[in-house]
């Protein structure tokens, strides 16, 4: 670009780089989405195709960015999850979300007749906004992750047995909310066992765990690796050279895209999948 008196103007720019070293987690939400389930009749306690949709949202953001480890979502939030090693954008937050948030948005627009073929979208059109957050170790952020799939699970047992309360048993929202005040999970499981003959076990995973999004490899057996310990995860991590980076990077680019609705709280789901915290590829599953 030709200098020029304006040229000054740059200067204004701040930095945000993101700090090094430390996980990126970019959470998606989607804005206003309330008043548009109302809009849109979504289905209560949960609209099957509103989640596909954003299921299928978030992983086009998983094919679009190889940087992307995991994500994680439910309602109307994904959670995607950078390396530590990650240099994309040089780590500038600003860049990092708005790719993120544009790169979901977009695909969630244009998914949308898929799912709700019967419902064109009208103005105002779904939007999202995003944050970014650095979390310096694997069990923060596992940390992180766990807290939101047992927000999921929280979430959906209160909703399930509120919304059967008013579909099932006739109740206006002021006495379901009423009769929910101060009940632990077991209360809810059995008000809709012996109201409404309803096995919360038996409800769709991902309904109760939400979804996780991540690159498929061949599982291996847990005991096979060891799982980083506490200085793997303070130590500044060894940077490949740009050609083995380069070469990951396109066999993660390549690697089959899943959708999930497993436990990520327990060790089991990370000891099976070690790419997902090493970064590094895996075996491709063969085909069968």
């Amino acid at each position: 670009m030709a200098n020029s008196k304006f040229e000054y103007v740059r200067n204004f720019e701040q930095a945000d780089s993101l700090l090094p070293n430390t996980w990126i987690v970019v959470r998606v939400d989607g804005r206003a989405f309330t008043k548009m389930c109302a809009k849109y009749e979504f289905e209560k306690p949960n609209d099957r195709r509103a989640l596909d949709l954003m299921n299928a949202a978030a992983k086009a953001v998983v094919s679009d960015l190889p940087e992307v480890t995991i994500a994680y979502g439910v309602s109307d939030e994904y959670s995607f999850v950078f390396h530590k090693s990650c240099s994309l954008f040089e780590r500038r937050a600003s860049k990092l979300v708005s790719t993120v948030v544009s790169t979901f948005t977009a695909n969630y627009v244009f998914s949308w007749s898929t799912f709700f073929p019967d419902t064109p979208l009208s103005f105002p059109l779904p939007t999202f906004d995003g944050r970014a957050v650095c979390y310096p170790g694997i069990q923060n952020l596992r940390d992180y992750l766990s807290w939101r799939q047992v927000d999921c699970h929280i979430n959906n047992l209160y909703n399930t047995t509120f919304w059967a309360l008013i579909q099932l048993g006739d109740l206006g929202n002021k006495d379901a909310e009423k009769t929910l005040a101060g009940t632990l999970a077991s209360d809810k499981n059995e008000i809709l066992f012996s109201r409404f003959h309803i096995n919360y076990n038996n409800e769709p995973e991902m309904f109760k765990k939400g979804s996780v999004v991540f690159r498929d490899y061949e599982l291996v057996d847990p005991e096979s690796h060891r799982v980083a310990d506490e200085m793997d995860d303070i130590a500044e991590p060894a940077r490949p050279s740009k050609s083995q980076s380069d070469k990951d990077r396109k066999r993660r680019s390549k690697a089959r895209v899943v959708v999930e609705h497993l436990d990520i709280i327990k060790d089991d789901f990370w000891n099976r999948r070690p790419w997902i915290l090493s970064n590094k590829p895996g075996k491709v599953p063969k085909e069968t």
